[in-house]
């Protein structure tokens, strides 16, 4: 089976009712979801299907044959994160890290369906994505900030500190 996983055609040779959550961690070792409940219950397994959220843990790969899968390895474009990864860093929207890349994809596929920064509305485009270390207050902002088209200059966050996410030095 062929699918195209952050752009690049990838031959599978997964049974097709293996589900993508394991095709792509085990098989083709792409690892940012994350096999929380394994019941589509948590989130951190969210991948974009042609643009929209699913989770992986449910999704047979028989099913993204011909679709374009997009995960955070595909989000950064020449070594330059996405708006959403930056407002990320800057309202320290991860604690943990578990759940954060199906929160990412999630706000993603909001952001570029035109979402606004109205919180409500960003609970909603994020429901059924938990996180036990945030409260969710820091992920909403970041969001919204996202939206709002805010910049940040990464050097500065995190009291100057300096860090590498993926080989992108922050």
């Amino acid at each position: 089976m062929n699918i195209t996983i952050n752009g690049t055609s990838r031959i599978v040779n997964a049974g097709p009712l293996t589900p993508l959550l394991h095709v792509l961690r085990e098989e083709l070792d792409v690892l940012s979801p994350k096999a929380g409940c394994q019941q589509g219950g948590c989130g951190t397994c969210t991948v974009l299907v042609n643009g929209e959220p699913r989770r992986s843990c449910l999704l047979p790969i028989a099913a993204v044959e011909g679709a374009e899968v997009r995960t955070v390895e595909g989000l950064a474009s020449g070594g330059k994160l996405t708006p959403v990864q930056e407002a990320w860093i800057h309202h320290y929207a991860a604690q943990c890290g578990f759940c954060t890349s199906g929160f990412l994809m999630a706000a993603t596929a909001y952001l570029e369906k035109g979402g606004s920064d109205d919180h409500a509305e960003i609970a909603a485009a994020l429901g059924g994505h938990v996180c036990r270390c945030t409260g969710y207050v820091k992920i909403y902002d970041a969001v919204a900030a996202a939206a709002r088209g805010e910049s940040f200059d990464l050097a500065t966050t995190a009291a100057g500190s300096r860090t590498t996410i993926r080989g992108v030095e922050l």
